[in-house]
């Protein structure tokens, strides 16, 4: 079967939102594979189906996120059955984390988890995410942390992530690596992107050994404030069709 042919087989069986949202998954699965944040096959990017049911779209465990197109994306439900045919299976420490927060959070509608080189490194250090760059001042004001328990893969460590994410949109998983949630996927993508920057610069500035000029509280108080009222940062939206474009130039097949 050519990719041409999966996708019109996938498209003609589900709704025309539910398709939006696969190519909007799918465009976050390559620009994570654009940016190098992606980890072999090992980390997952997931998004609430528009309809009212608890199901949602995952990654075929075994591909490579330049792989990834709308039509290969897996739907499951909460307890991570495939509630349409799928010849692929999903990572069983992907579904655990990412269940967890759709099932808490009505807005968690798009959820990113990455294993990026800047953000572990970061992840491992006693105080995370520090105020020393304008990236960091938007990740602060939004940011939880999550001790590490080992690989996600049991239920009971379900209540400690959603308790320790609370209402935040970035969330650092101790020792492991970086999750952004929002209500759609050009926002959550944006989130990881700055999350990210904020953990490289960090890594940067401190590999140049001298000491670092910390950023003042009350500026990271208004950082929400800050991006809307000035650049519209808040949202993904502005940055999104531009990011689309960038794909398309290098390779359209994850609309398929």
């Amino acid at each position: 079967m050519t990719p041409q042919q999966s996708s019109t087989t996938v498209r003609d069986r589900v709704s025309a939102q539910e398709w939006q949202a696969r190519v909007a998954l799918a465009a976050a699965y390559r620009l994570v594979a654009h940016f190098h944040w992606d980890d072999l096959i090992f980390t997952h990017l997931s998004a609430r189906v528009p309809g009212g049911d608890d199901h949602f779209l995952i990654n075929p465990y075994g591909m490579t996120f330049d792989e990834i197109t709308a039509s290969n994306l897996v739907k499951v439900d909460l307890d991570g059955n495939k509630v349409m045919a799928s010849p692929h299976e999903i990572n069983p420490a992907g579904f655990t984390i990412h269940s967890a927060i759709h099932a808490a959070r009505e807005d968690a509608k798009c959820v990113l988890h990455v294993h990026s080189v800047n953000g572990v490194a970061v992840s491992a250090q006693k105080h995370g995410v520090l105020p020393i760059s304008q990236q960091s001042i938007f990740v602060l004001s939004s940011l939880a942390y999550h001790d590490y328990e080992g690989v996600a893969l049991r239920d009971d460590e379900k209540p400690r992530l959603v308790r320790d994410l609370g209402d935040k949109n970035f969330f650092m998983l101790r020792n492991h690596g970086l999750i952004t949630v929002a209500d759609n996927v050009p926002d959550a993508f944006l989130f990881m992107y700055i999350f990210e920057a904020a953990c490289l610069i960090q890594v940067r500035a401190q590999a140049g050994g001298g000491p670092l000029i910390p950023i003042d509280p009350g500026i990271i108080a208004t950082a929400q404030q800050q991006a809307t009222a000035v650049t519209n940062a808040a949202s993904g939206a502005l940055a999104w069709p531009a990011l689309l474009r960038r794909l398309d130039r290098i390779d359209p097949s994850y609309r398929n």
